[in-house]
């Protein structure tokens, strides 16, 4: 008997309503008390590759500044509070923007991943409660970082075959915002410079519909523990990411048993697309190095990095989201770094026709409109 396969038939996405990019800089530019390193800090946002952060911060009012955390500094109970709020309705505003794509009836699984956050009951047991979800089975992937979309891929993919009736909803749910730290330090400033909120909501079946999952793999690469940390603070996570990141993925990738492992038996001629976590400018620069690829490549990480900033886990379920939407795309490789330093990713295939991309708009109560 032929083991089932396993697709993922539909993608969506969703934001808070307010953008916080460019309020950002001009906070943080004040932090800053050097006037060379202040210049530095202009220079680098300006070659970030971000247009657009999405936050579940409130605007400040009257047009004003923002006063994000200056002073007395939110405790992380305080912040874990509104987690426990946000999180859970905007992963319901990607689940609501999934629904325009295709039905979720019938849901027996669901899989949550986040890593900015923790609440008890946890988020997927809200979740479930609010979408009627009475039995579904649960699974909750939590505090692996960037990477953590493709956990929760892996382990629906792996449902998916192993009970071929099952529908399994996967989400991911992130609000770095949260974690902001009133900081003089560059390195963190630059950190907290690429980060922005966002869900995503995926349908996994044994249906043969959008992409065919196959030849997962992960990879750690040595001596690399402390280049991504996240750390919890009595004021928040406190994220550290070296500098060294891109220069090692670059070197990782460049690696004969890495590239074998990654292409997995495919050809790179083979290959149409990419589904690279938009970490950052230099991440991506690193994997197009790394891996010989031309320029244009990344189109779609790199589009999605300059909308949304880099949203953690759901960073990659936004663009395999767009990939989806795109008829030329028949076949690629996702791929995501998080700490470790290590990568995560799978094979895609598409089968059937390409659904188009969604540009509808859901409001939030209380927060404007979400963006998928």
């Amino acid at each position: 008997m032929a083991q089932a396969r396993a697709y993922i038939n539909a993608v969506a996405g969703a934001v808070p309503g307010h953008d916080v990019h460019r309020l950002f800089i001009d906070w943080a530019e004040g932090q800053v008390e050097d006037p060379r390193l202040r210049k530095l800090f202009l220079r680098m946002a300006d070659r970030s590759g971000i247009e657009h952060r999405w936050s579940v911060l409130p605007e400040p009012p009257d047009g004003g500044r923002p006063i994000f955390y200056t002073g007395d500094s939110p405790a992380t109970s305080a912040r874990m509070a509104c987690y426990a709020e946000e999180a859970p309705r905007l992963a319901l505003a990607a689940i609501a923007n999934l629904r325009e794509r295709i039905g979720i009836e019938g849901v027996t699984h669901l899989v949550v991943a986040s890593c900015t956050g923790f609440v008890a009951p946890g988020i997927d047991q809200i979740i479930a409660r609010e979408l009627g979800l009475g039995h579904v089975e649960r699974t909750l992937v939590g505090f692996m970082g960037c990477y953590a979309a493709v956990s929760a891929l892996r382990v629906a993919h792996h449902i998916v075959r192993s009970e071929p009736e099952a529908r399994v909803l996967a989400v991911t749910v992130e609000l770095c915002s949260l974690h902001l730290q009133e900081t003089q330090a560059l390195e963190s400033l630059l950190a907290m410079l690429q980060f922005s909120d966002g869900a995503a909501a995926a349908l996994v079946t044994s249906d043969p519909q959008g992409f065919e999952m196959s030849h997962l793999f992960a990879a750690a690469l040595p001596e690399s523990n402390e280049l991504i940390q996240w750390k919890i603070g009595d004021t928040g996570f406190e994220m550290t990411l070296s500098g060294e990141v891109p220069g090692r993925i670059a070197a990782a990738l460049d690696d004969p048993d890495v590239r074998a492992r990654l292409y997995n038996g495919w050809s790179p001629d083979e290959i149409d697309s990419w589904a690279v976590h938009a970490g950052g400018r230099s991440i991506l620069d690193a994997v197009e190095k790394g891996l010989d690829l031309p320029q244009g490549a990344l189109f779609a990480s790199r589009d999605i990095l300059a909308r949304y900033g880099n949203m953690s886990s759901s960073t990659l379920m936004f663009v395999l989201a767009e990939l989806l939407g795109r008829p030329d795309v028949r076949k690629g490789v996702a791929i995501a770094f998080g700490p470790g330093l290590a990568a995560e990713g799978f094979h895609f295939e598409r089968v059937g026709e390409a659904a188009p991309i969604a540009t509808d708009t859901l409001s939030l109560e209380g927060e404007g409109s979400s963006r998928g």
